[in-house]
């Protein structure tokens, strides 16, 4: 029996998410302990019936700093995708159905965005905004914005001299109605397995950013932070940092697979 392309990895990355995915979301109903919830009398246990993923040099549960942390790095995520595909699209859209030369400034100036170094970004912002979750979601939108406005002008360029849209602008059609209603949903694929695959830069981007500390500050957890803090305790409580570090793996492995799959789904000749 043939799987068909992407199958694999679409399965691979549904499985994953749906186990990170329902631990962020049961984060919001219940957790076993406060994620900031600090005694002295239990630092460094190991894991046990009490503490399933051991506790901090503080005494403070793993396990639910992990749920926690996994709702605050999914949200910002979410929202630098989100906020960066929209943008993206308005700009590779209009870019590549205006042509000329504003379609030729605005692409190099989505090149010089994509040399920028994110980290020298990163701070950059943090020095002029302050460290918090707003200049991260800020910095990490700039960086994607250039991937997501390429991928929809690209799309503009192989569909804007399609029969069907030269029927549409013979019937009258506006550029938005032409944009949008005739050309949008034949790049939504592409845009979507962009989007997908966008999160996972997006969730390494974040753990990087915050273990630098440029992202989440205390007392809220980030996967990206706790690794910070427990990079002093490797080899006495090493579960401090497996803990985040394996969620980090498997949230980044979950929507590359998920994208793969997309993209292979929609283009079974690569």
């Amino acid at each position: 029996m043939t799987i068909p392309p992407g199958d694999g990895e679409f399965g691979a990355g549904v499985v994953l998410a749906i186990l990170v995915g329902g631990l962020s979301l049961v984060s919001l109903f219940w957790v076993p302990y406060g994620y900031n919830d600090m005694e002295a009398g239990r630092r460094f246990l190991p894991p046990n019936r009490t503490h399933i993923l051991g506790t901090d040099n503080f005494g403070r549960d793993v396990f639910s700093r992990i749920l926690e942390g996994g709702r605050y790095s999914l949200l910002a995520a979410l929202v630098t995708v989100a906020g960066s595909a929209a943008l993206g699209s308005i700009l590779g859209l209009s870019s590549g159905y205006v042509g000329g030369p504003a379609d030729e400034v605005l692409m190099r100036l989505m090149d010089a965005l994509s040399s920028f170094p994110g980290i020298l970004l990163a701070l950059v912002m943090a020095a002029l905004l302050g460290n918090g979750e707003g200049t991260l979601v800020i910095a990490l939108l700039v960086l994607f914005i250039p991937s997501f406005t390429r991928i929809m002008r690209s799309g503009m360029l192989q569909y804007k001299d399609r029969d069907f849209v030269k029927a549409a602008r013979l019937w009258g059609a506006s550029p938005g109605r032409i944009i949008f209603v005739h050309i949008l949903p034949n790049v939504l694929p592409s845009l979507l397995s962009a989007s997908v695959l966008g999160l996972s830069n997006a969730i390494l981007a974040e753990a990087t950013m915050s273990y630098l500390g440029l992202g989440i500050q205390p007392p809220l957890p980030s996967w990206g932070r706790m690794l910070s803090e427990s990079q002093n305790y490797l080899f006495n409580a090493p579960w401090c940092a497996l803990a985040p570090g394996l969620m980090i793996v498997l949230t980044v492995m979950a929507f590359h697979f998920l994208g793969e799959g997309i993209r292979r789904r929609f283009s079974p000749g690569d």
